[in-house]
C-alpha cells in the first residue's frame, strides 16, 4: 500500500497543488487566544497522498488541512517530506484529539491518530508548542461543522 501511494505522489508531482486544492483561513482557538493559519485544503485520494512531500519551506502561518470527508483512524508518515511538521488529529467537531509534535523528515515510521478524526492539519515543526495549542483545542475552518 506505502508503495502505491508514493508511486502515485510520484506521479502527482508535475501537476500544480494549487490545481487540486483551495486556499483558506484556518483559526485554532486555544487557551492562550485564537491563532490563524492560511491553509491549503488536500481532500482526494491523489491530493492527500502528495501532501507536503518535497516542500522546502512553510511559513510559521501555513499549513495543510487533510480532509478524509468522513471519521477514521488515520497515519501519516513522512517519506519525502523535507522539513519537520507538527501533526494535529482533528476530530469532525473540530476538536484536536492529539497532536504529534515535529515529524522527522524522511522517516517512515507510521504516527497515527489516537482515535478516529475527519481531518489532520499540518504546519511547521514546532508551532504547536511555541503557541500552546493542545489536545482539546478547537479548529474553525468551512469545512468544519461546530
Amino acid at each position: 500500500m506505502r508503495t502505491l501511494v508514493a508511486a502515485g505522489a510520484a506521479l502527482l508531482i508535475s501537476l500544480p497543488l494549487a490545481a487540486c486544492s483551495a486556499e483558506d483561513t484556518l483559526v485554532i482557538h486555544s487557551e492562550n487566544g485564537d491563532h490563524s493559519f492560511k491553509v491549503e485544503v488536500v481532500d482526494t485520494p491523489e491530493t492527500r497522498a502528495k501532501g507536503l512531500m518535497y516542500v522546502q519551506e512553510l511559513a510559521d502561518d501555513a499549513g495543510m488541512l487533510f480532509d478524509f470527508k468522513e471519521s477514521r483512524p488515520v497515519s501519516f508518515w513522512m517519506m519525502n517530506t523535507y522539513i519537520p511538521l507538527d501533526m494535529l488529529f482533528i476530530e469532525a467537531d473540530g476538536t484536536v484529539l492529539n497532536i504529534h509534535s515535529n515529524a522527522r523528515p524522511h522517516d517512515r515510521t507510521s504516527i497515527p491518530s489516537d482515535g478516529p478524526v475527519q481531518y489532520v492539519l499540518e504546519i511547521p515543526g514546532g508551532v504547536a508548542t511555541k503557541l500552546g495549542i493542545e489536545a482539546g483545542d478547537t479548529v474553525e475552518h468551512e469545512r468544519i461543522a461546530q
